[in-house]
This record gives structure tokens, C-alpha cells and sequence, in this order.
């Protein structure tokens, strides 16, 4: 049902912060979702650099309820919530932060949101060598997830940002199970990766603005069999899953994990189920205008 959107004194704010973030779909995906259900929720986007001061403003504005939280904010975020969830201060990092009476609990879905994509999309992990590209806080949402989830064969992961790539490594380490090799990005080790990986994940901003056509896999790399997904949603095809389309790969866009974790998000701000296809369509209208 709709309703005319009237801003009152009651009104509930949720934003998502991050730098840059004029890009976002976040705003139009969740203010339809509420328009759709009748809501008193409105929902922005906010430049943010001075992260801690942010964070304290959410805490005193008692209508500010919800924030989703995105790069490059989602690790420091950690340090100013006052409760995360123990599977998400393993992990190391958040995307949302729900605002509890000036208490702020932070959490994640961006591991969820990408696993159900895979798993929508058809692609079975079990047995499987998994090379992850990046280590930041997608990656390590994403990594985590992976090894205590699924019965992957093992997961590579390659990063120019060594002390990100040996912090993520060793957390793995100390708290999966699971089989992981890393190494610095280079174009050797890129060469060695690709020739076993059966699953390649892009969990760096290459391919989004303003490195739109860019793809940190040269197309002579990919393999017959493997699938290619690609955090990045903005373009809906990244020059990687256009690549890996030519060559006859299975592409999942980095949209269907963005409206998963969205839906997530949305429960946690509302305390009701989200409606999945207007945030679907909304999207898509978004990213194909």
C-alpha cells in the first residue's frame, strides 16, 4: 500500500555512511521499501569521514535509528559500537548499526547476502578452490562466511595491502577450520591462482567508479567450468563479468548480494519483513536507467 510521505517529529532516520557514497542505491531501495509498507522511516546518505563523530551523533539523535555502514568505514566502525554480535567481531568487520535507546549494536550481512547469492545463483562451494581478490571488510565478511559455511576445498586470497592480507589470514586461521593460502597481489601470483581456482570472488572497488572498465583479470586467465562474482554492482556488468561472460562463465553480480543484505538490514531497522521484490525492481530501474 502507499502512503504520502509526511516527515513528523516521530519520523525514523536511517542513512548509510560512507566515503564516497553518492553512488549509493541504498537510499531509493529502502525509502520505497517503507513507502511500499507505510513506514515512518526515511532514509539518506551521508559523506562521512570523521567516523567517530559521526557515530556519536547517531547515538544522541534519539530518532536515528538505523545506519548501514560501507567503505571504507565497515572495520573502524568496530571501535565505537558498544555490542557486536561474536560471530561479527570475528570476523572483523560491520555494515549495519542499529541504534538502541543511545545504545549502538553493530552487525553484519554482507556475508549472508553473498553466500544466499551464490547459492540462489547455483553454485556449489563444496570441494571447491575459492581465490578471493581483496582483504578489506567486504572480504573479510565474505571470507568468513565462506569457511564456516560451506565445505569449500580451500580459499586463496590475493591483496596489494599485505598487512590487510596478513591480518585477514591469520584471523581465518585462529578461527575457521577451513584451508587458506594468501599472497601479495602481483601478476604472477594472480597467473598461479587463476590456473586452480573453480570460484573467483572480487571483493575490491576495481570495476566501480571511477575505475568503471577496469577488471583485475585479464581475460586470458580464465578456465572453462569456473563462475565469477563480483561484489561490485555499480555498473550492474563490471568489464570482469563481462569478460568472464565472453568466455563463457557463469557471472553473478555483486547486485544480488547488495539487495540480500538489504533485505537483512531492513528487518533489523524495522522489526518487519522487507518487500523483496519492490527493492529488486527499484534497483534494477536504478542501475539500468
Amino acid at each position: 500500500m502507499k502512503h504520502d510521505r509526511t516527515i513528523t517529529p516521530a519520523t525514523r532516520i536511517c542513512a548509510v555512511i560512507g566515503n564516497p557514497v553518492a553512488h549509493s542505491l541504498s537510499p531509493a531501495l529502502h525509502n520505497a521499501a517503507f513507502q511500499e509498507l507505510g513506514l515512518d522511516f526515511i532514509y539518506v546518505a551521508f559523506r562521512v569521514e570523521d567516523l567517530k563523530s559521526a557515530l556519536a551523533g547517531m547515538r544522541a539523535l534519539e530518532n536515528f535509528r538505523g545506519m548501514s555502514v560501507t567503505i571504507p568505514h565497515k572495520i573502524e566502525a568496530m571501535n565505537y559500537l558498544d555490542e557486536i554480535a561474536e560471530a561479527d567481531r570475528s570476523i572483523g568487520s560491520i555494515n549495519t548499526i542499529i541504534n538502541e535507546q543511545g545504545r549502538l549494536i553493530g552487525m553484519g550481512t554482507d556475508g549472508p547476502g553473498a553466500l544466499k547469492a551464490l547459492v540462489d545463483a547455483g553454485v556449489s562451494m563444496d570441494a571447491k578452490n575459492v581465490l578471493m581478490l581483496g582483504s578489506g571488510g567486504a572480504a573479510r565478511a565474505i571470507a568468513f562466511t565462506l569457511a564456516l559455511k560451506t565445505g569449500l576445498a580451500k580459499l586463496a586470497i590475493l591483496d596489494i595491502n599485505v598487512g590487510m592480507l596478513h591480518g585477514l589470514a591469520a584471523d581465518l586461521k585462529s578461527g575457521t577450520t577451513a584451508t587458506i593460502e594468501f599472497e601479495a597481489l602481483s601478476d604472477k601470483s594472480l597467473a598461479g591462482a587463476m590456473e586452480q581456482a573453480d570460484i573467483i570472488i572480487n571483493c575490491t572497488p576495481i570495476g566501480m567508479h571511477p575505475k568503471e572498465g577496469v577488471s583485475l583479470v585479464p581475460v586470458g586467465l580464465f578456465r572453462p567450468g569456473q563462475a565469477v562474482f563480483d561484489v561490485v554492482y555499480t555498473p550492474l556488468e563490471t568489464k570482469l563479468l563481462a569478460d568472464a561472460k565472453s568466455r563463457g562463465l557463469q557471472a553473478i553480480s555483486g547486485v544480488e548480494m547488495f539487495i540480500n543484505q538489504a533485505v537483512l538490514q531492513f528487518r533489523e531497522f524495522t522489526g518487519v519483513d522487507a518487500p523483496v521484490e519492490v527493492m529488486r525492481r527499484v534497483v534494477m530501474e536504478r542501475l539500468k536507467s
